[in-house]
């Protein structure tokens, strides 16, 4: 049966979906494990992800992994994640990264364990745990998946809980920004340097709020575009874009629409044009994050042709 170090690896579960005639119906799902509890399962396969629950599972158990990114191409591309979402404040635990934005998402708010943390693994976490508790925030890690799955397991070992399991998604910058084919009267994507009021007030819609420490984590970028879109004078869909990772890594975040003009195709229109940008600076791959049960925004990515990088986990430490 599946154990907590299964997580992050390629597994083949088959499971129970019905009866017939007397006998079981199974069904097979094959891809990576991203969460495991006491009841339930998520595997990523090639079609999405699956929720199993664990009394369905017949059997299960790990498969040789498929090509996946090197461990350096995990790095790279986390590194250019944290330059494109700078927290406020920083601090280093060897080649770790500590960041604290005012509990302003989890990213802001969360380390970083790529690398050397220049002290045993448990004693790393406990200077973790130390660092957030001076800033007066919950201890919180990010762990990409399987690259950080030691970390994972010292933190499985102390109780810390996981939430929902993102997905990190790369394309060409090269094929995301082809010319878009416009519709009759399709609004026009305005790119600026700094976020509007309007453009803040949808954000903070978005995100429950805009602390200072928010501002900096959105504007801190040298190379960053905020995309709007008007429709009768009404900002109706937002984006941002910034470039970082030596100038490689186009990162796409914040595409929100207003729910009364969703599937229209602002979105993409959003997206596209954000890519465009990227491709003129010289950017040669996009990323963004998204979480694996944002299945519309999942759908919408895999039309524009992203595909699942990696995954991490922000892994919580118990309150006391």
């Amino acid at each position: 049966m599946l154990r907590q170090q299964d997580v992050g690896h390629r597994i083949v579960v088959r499971r129970i979906v019905g009866i017939r005639e007397g006998r079981p119906l199974f069904s097979d799902a094959l891809g990576e494990l991203v969460e495991l509890d006491e009841t339930h399962l998520t595997v990523v396969t090639s079609k999405g992800p699956v929720r199993i629950a664990r009394d369905e599972v017949h059997r299960a158990k790990r498969v040789p992994p498929t090509r996946r990114p090197t461990a350096a191409a995990v790095v790279a591309l986390e590194l250019a994640a944290d330059q494109a979402w700078p927290a406020p404040r920083r601090d280093r635990l060897g080649d770790w990264v500590l960041r604290a934005a005012d509990g302003w998402t989890g990213r802001a708010n969360s380390a970083l364990p790529v690398g050397d943390p220049d002290r045993p693994l448990p004693a790393a976490v406990d200077a973790v745990e130390q660092w957030y508790a001076e800033q007066g925030l919950p201890a919180m890690v990010n762990t990409p998946i399987p690259l950080a799955a030691p970390v994972g397991a010292e933190l499985d070992s102390r109780g810390w809980t996981s939430r929902p399991p993102v997905l990190v998604q790369t394309t060409s910058v090269a094929a995301l920004a082809r010319p878009h084919v416009a519709q009759q009267q399709s609004p026009v994507v305005d790119l600026v340097t700094a976020p509007s009021p309007d453009w803040l007030a949808v954000a903070a819609d978005r995100k429950g709020g805009l602390p200072e420490a928010a501002r900096h984590v959105l504007t801190a970028v040298d190379q960053v575009r905020f995309a709007q879109v008007h429709v009768g004078g009404t900002l109706v869909a937002i984006g941002r874009g910034t470039v970082t990772g030596d100038g490689r890594w186009l990162g796409l975040g914040l595409i929100e629409v207003l729910p009364p003009l969703r599937r229209q195709g602002l979105a993409e229109l959003v997206v596209r044009e954000l890519a465009a940008w990227g491709r003129d600076t010289g950017a040669e791959q996009a990323f963004l994050q998204v979480e694996q049960r944002n299945a519309a925004a999942v759908g919408l990515y895999r039309k524009l042709g992203f595909v699942t990088h990696h995954t991490y986990l922000t892994r919580v430490a118990p309150q006391h």
